[in-house]
């Protein structure tokens, strides 16, 4: 069943250079108790799409027109006071930098004991005891509620932030790169973490640069390119059987440990958004670019149950 759906989202933000158009054009569904990951180079418009769902998107970004369709309610119509009793409760947001998340002049027991206080009603006592039941659930001890955001790791921060988003069981959690400042071992006690939540039920929205990660533990993967989606599969669709220019590109970006294969880069930069290119926006850095590429936008086609890409190649046959 469909938890979230997102509807022709388009996002831009008008600065005095220009309007850059974040996010184009993008649909995408999660459903029930499900993994997606989503890719891509930095200013692909991943973290402004997580953003877009929690209505946090900075000035003079704005939400320029789409749908996005939660539990059959529309967040973006909600007025505030009724969004705000959802978040926390029914969504939650893991950010990449837990330092500047977590209030530095609060205990965390303190910042975990307000998302009870708010949403449960329960006297601050009761709040704090929930709040260390929670930092035993993600790894921490119980004294961790006297502790200042400063005096705990990066690792122990990131696992916090956590405990705070998932402080009431939402139905969605999104984690914005939640592990790109760790180390490799608490890098995976952390995925260890999020994913136990996904099996009590949590779906997971996972914003990540790191394909071999979203490859480990996403049910489907979402590939993003200068704010448009490229690439859309499962994991073994995509890992296995890419089809756009651009997801061949990242996996060839990637070194093979059991492989002879060489490490290929991208030649090129991503556009300005601003003024992105006519046509399909990878074309000016694609091997296999044909006539149709620098002309017309390629519509996103299901090639196989499951599997979309959004290219000229299997619109009109060229592969």
């Amino acid at each position: 069943m469909v938890l979230l759906e997102i509807s022709n989202i388009k996002i831009y933000y008008y600065t005095l250079t220009g309007i850059v158009k974040a996010v184009d054009n993008v649909s995408l569904t999660i459903n029930e108790n499900e993994w997606i990951s989503i890719v891509g180079e930095s200013g692909c418009g991943k973290s402004t799409l997580a953003y877009g769902v929690i209505r946090l998107i900075p000035p003079p970004g704005k939400v320029v027109s789409g749908k996005i369709i939660f539990q059959g309610k529309d967040l973006l119509s909600m007025d505030r006071e009724e969004f705000r009793k959802m978040l926390g409760k029914d969504i939650g947001m893991v950010f990449q930098d837990p330092m500047t998340s977590l209030d530095p002049l609060r205990k965390v027991g303190e910042q975990l004991a307000e998302v009870f206080m708010t949403h449960l009603k329960v006297d601050q006592k009761e709040a704090l005891k929930y709040a260390g039941d929670l930092l035993e659930k993600v790894g921490l001890t119980r004294d961790r509620v006297n502790y200042y955001p400063h005096q705990l790791s990066g690792g122990q921060r990131q696992r916090v932030s956590i405990a705070i988003a998932m402080a009431l069981r939402p139905k969605l959690l999104i984690a914005d790169e939640p592990t790109t400042a760790l180390d490799v071992i608490v890098q995976d006690t952390i995925m260890d973490l999020i994913e136990s939540f996904k099996k009590e039920g949590t779906s997971i929205l996972f914003i990540t640069h790191d394909l071999a990660l979203a490859a480990e533990r996403s049910d489907r993967i979402a590939v993003m390119y200068a704010g448009k989606l490229v690439e859309l599969g499962s994991v073994d669709q995509i890992i296995d059987n890419p089809r756009h220019p651009y997801t061949i590109g990242l996996l060839q970006s990637v070194p093979d440990l059991w492989g002879p294969r060489r490490i290929e880069s991208i030649s090129g930069y991503p556009p300005d958004l601003r003024t992105p290119p006519s046509g399909c926006r990878f074309h000016p850095r694609c091997k296999e670019k044909f006539e149709p590429c620098s002309k017309e936008e390629p519509p996103l086609i299901e090639i196989e149950p499951g599997h979309y890409v959004s290219c000229w190649l299997y619109v009109k046959g060229g592969a």
